[in-house]
């Protein structure tokens, strides 16, 4: 009995190992699938070892990693079915295969357990239970081999990193197991091992035995002393999140700003963009006055972006897309609004870019693969729209108490100051209308409705003007003459008029597009609109029609607009308004602690400064590799625009390198300048220091084909920033080429040291973009 439980204590003490990795990263997984696919992977790989342990040793690896396969493959199929993905097995495979280590680390909390999410964790679960497997029972070093299994609990650890409580109940029961199946493994000598010595060979046993005891104690209690007041100084650090090196699903301009998309469908009222079947909660009328102005009979609003961000020239939606499963995740809903479940089947027809249309606020999508933002409920598939693609979604539709609308507030404070914001240079004609229409209605509601009543009143509705929502757009819309094309518009200057006339006047506001759609059968281009919403305390956001009645003819703006004299007299000049000094930079307080200089160089132990040296050499050499990566990634993938804009951060990451960071509202133009400026600075202070006339001589032609490179990525950035889509890969090599150039000229400019530091230096890899 006692030899069956030594036999079986190192195989059992593998599986719980590889098993707690598994409900480490199961944290940020929802339910519990991942946890049991892991375990099945550490059972399976664990068994095949012992199974096999009476074959030669290099069978082994191949019969394991056969069992690894199909095991692989079950966990595939299992997570397939769990989140209703579309497709067969094999392209289910073959997409997890390409993309697991990207939407692992990109997918949004709680991650769902998909075939993409699944495969590194059930890959690495089987590999570190053979590693370890083979180490303990084949090799008889057990304690190595329950290494393996503890590395997979570190990297569980590091990729689960802030997004769930420390894992303090799973650590503690890799320990508490790993010795237990050390002492249960353990055998008892036979004999003394002294036997069978001479006295003096004995004594010397003894002697040597104390001395390696001694020396061991020694390490330890220098490794706790040096060691251990850095290790309890990050236990309330906050551990890194590795998902910030990898970028999240991104999308085009048109997804970024669907609104000027409006004008194009205005100009083809009968392209069909998709269907719709729609399944209704009993009573499908609408229950807010907003509601029933974008409903038509049995219809609903279909919502395809939220757009938050506003520059004055451009209305973006500003989302970080996260890879989503099945079940997306729930936000509270406002106290005082009634919650509804819409079920929609769509099928693309037309509609293109990456954005999918669904009623706000959706919850569960099956049918394609999508990426999300909760702060919009924005919904986007990041492969691209292509026709005859079905999806199924679920929605929880908010409509608000319109008897509480009236007496509502509206939020105010950082967090909504991202909807409040009014970017400068907003035309005074604008400031002044807003002023009118506030200070006649001083509720929020009341301002609203003063605003959707004016642009109803005074404006025409019509298909063919031209898109744009910038501050000289909306002033000729509110204010150009009739007869020149002025005070008319699409829903485009519509929404946008009412999104900047409410922050102008106080109103947290933004702007979606979508569709006003039949409840089933076709939506077409004609059906597609913006609206403005407005958000309330306790009602959340509210969608305002400010569109005009068709049966309505526009009164002239300059019947009801009461324009300020520009010269007021004396008695009403404004007080002048005093700006807010800038506080002075922090002083350092006297007394600090004392700089330490350096650590005194007592006689460690060697092992102990071997170590230590192992572990500086190692992180140097491990962020060398992520800038190197880093650099890669930003100048050879994506598409050439994407390619340009890494290059351009190439380079301004080479100028704060340097010690000359530029301000974020430098133009590309401007910034070349502050390069070139930098590059000559640093090549001169290289000359002075050489004191050779001949070096200076060499390195000017490089200093001006630097120069000349980051003239042409000016060029190459402002291109991509004012034409997008425009750019070919030819330009992105040119780009590539002109930052490397540049970063290198730069670099060589400066003494050894930094040089050195440059490689390995973090700050690119957390620098804010």
């Amino acid at each position: 009995m006692v030899r069956l439980l030594r036999a079986v204590a190192v195989p059992a003490t593998l599986v719980v190992l590889v098993t707690l990795a598994g409900v480490v990263l199961g944290r940020v997984y929802a339910g519990s699938l991942l946890t049991m696919l892991v375990a099945g992977a550490a059972v399976g790989s664990v068994l095949v070892s012992v199974v096999t342990r009476r074959l030669p040793s290099w069978l082994v690896a191949p019969v394991s990693v056969l069992a690894m396969l199909g095991w692989t493959a079950v966990s595939l199929r299992v997570a397939a079915t769990d989140a209703q993905l579309p497709g067969g097995f094999v392209e289910v495979a073959g997409d997890a295969a390409g993309n697991a280590i990207p939407r692992l680390l990109t997918a949004m909390i709680p991650v769902q357990a998909t075939p993409d999410t699944v495969l590194l964790p059930v890959v690495a679960a089987w590999l570190a239970g053979l590693a370890g497997a083979e180490v303990a029972l084949r090799a008889g070093r057990v304690l190595l081999g329950y290494l393996p299994p503890v590395l997979l609990h570190a990297g569980a650890v590091y990729v689960v990193g802030p997004n769930a409580e420390p894992a303090i109940g799973a650590t503690v029961a890799v320990v508490v197991t790993a010795a237990l199946g050390l002492a249960v493994s353990s055998r008892p000598p036979d004999g003394d091992p002294v036997d069978g010595l001479s006295p003096a060979g004995r004594s010397g046993l003894r002697a040597r035995l104390a001395v390696a005891s001694a020396a061991g104690t020694a390490v330890v209690v220098a490794l706790a002393a040096l060691l251990g007041p850095a290790v309890a100084a990050l236990v309330e650090t906050r551990p890194v999140d590795p998902r910030r090196y990898v970028q999240p699903p991104q999308v085009e301009t048109l997804d970024e700003n669907p609104l000027i998309r409006i004008s194009g469908w205005a100009l083809n009222p009968e392209q069909e963009l998709f269907q719709v079947a729609t399944d209704l909660p009993g009573d499908a009328g609408p229950a807010d006055p907003a509601e029933g102005a974008a409903s038509t009979g049995a219809g609903v609003r279909i919502r395809l972006a939220v757009l938050s961000d506003y520059d004055g020239v451009t209305w973006r939606v500003g989302a970080t897309y996260r890879n989503a499963g099945r079940v997306l995740p729930a936000t509270e809903p406002a106290p005082h609004a009634t919650v509804e479940t819409v079920r929609q089947e769509i099928t693309m027809g037309d509609l293109s870019g990456r954005l999918l249309p669904a009623v706000p606020t959706p919850r569960e999508v099956s049918g394609a693969r999508v990426a999300y933002d909760p702060g919009t409920g924005t919904l986007i598939r990041p492969e691209g729209l292509t026709p005859g693609l079905r999806y199924t979604v679920t929605s929880a539709r908010e409509r608000p108490d319109s008897n509480l609308l009236a007496t509502a507030n509206t939020p105010a404070g950082d967090a909504v100051a991202r909807v409040l914001h009014v970017p400068d240079g907003a035309p005074e004609q604008l400031r002044r209308l807003a002023t009118q229409l506030a200070e006649e209605n001083g509720a929020p509601y009341a301002r609203a409705a003063a605003i959707e009543q004016w642009l109803a009143e005074h404006y025409r509705l019509v298909a063919d003007a031209p898109s744009g929502h910038a501050y000289p757009n909306l002033a000729f819309f509110l204010f150009g003459p009739r007869n020149g094309g002025g005070q008319r518009g699409t829903s485009e200057q519509f929404a946008a008029s009412f999104a900047v006339l409410g922050r102008l006047a106080g109103l947290p506001t933004r702007v979606a597009v979508g569709f006003a759609a039949p409840s089933s059968g076709p939506v077409r281009a004609a059906d597609a609109y913006a609206w403005p919403e407005v958000l309330f305390d306790g009602l959340g956001w509210v969608a305002f029609d400010p569109l005009p009645r068709p049966d309505e003819e526009p009164r002239p703006v300059e019947e009801d607009f009461r324009p300020q004299p520009e010269d007021p007299p004396p008695s009403e000049q404004p007080e002048p308004t005093l700006e807010p000094t800038a506080s002075p930079p922090a002083q350092a307080a006297p007394g600090g602690p004392a700089d330490g200089g350096g650590v005194p160089t007592p006689v460690l132990v060697g092992g102990t400064g071997g170590g230590l040296l192992l572990v500086v050499v190692a992180l140097l050499v491990t962020l060398a590799g992520l800038r190197r990566a880093q650099t890669r990634a930003r100048l050879h993938r994506g598409d050439p625009g994407h390619r340009i804009a890494g290059a351009w951060r190439e380079l301004t990451d080479a100028l704060r390198l340097a010690g000359q960071p530029v301000a974020a509202d430098l133009s590309a133009t401007e910034v070349a300048a502050v390069a070139g400026r930098t590059l000559a600075e640093a090549t001169r202070r290289d000359v002075v220091t050489a004191e050779a006339t001949s070096t200076a001589d060499e390195d000017r032609p490089v200093s001006t084909a630097a120069q000349l490179a980051v003239d042409d990525l000016a060029t190459l950035i402002n291109q991509v920033g004012f034409a997008p889509g425009t750019a070919t890969a030819e330009q992105a090599e040119v780009a590539a080429e002109a930052a490397t150039t540049y970063s290198a000229t730069l670099r060589a400019a400066h003494p050894l040291w930094r040089r050195l530091l440059w490689s390995v230096h973090p700050g690119p890899l957390r620098w804010p973009r």
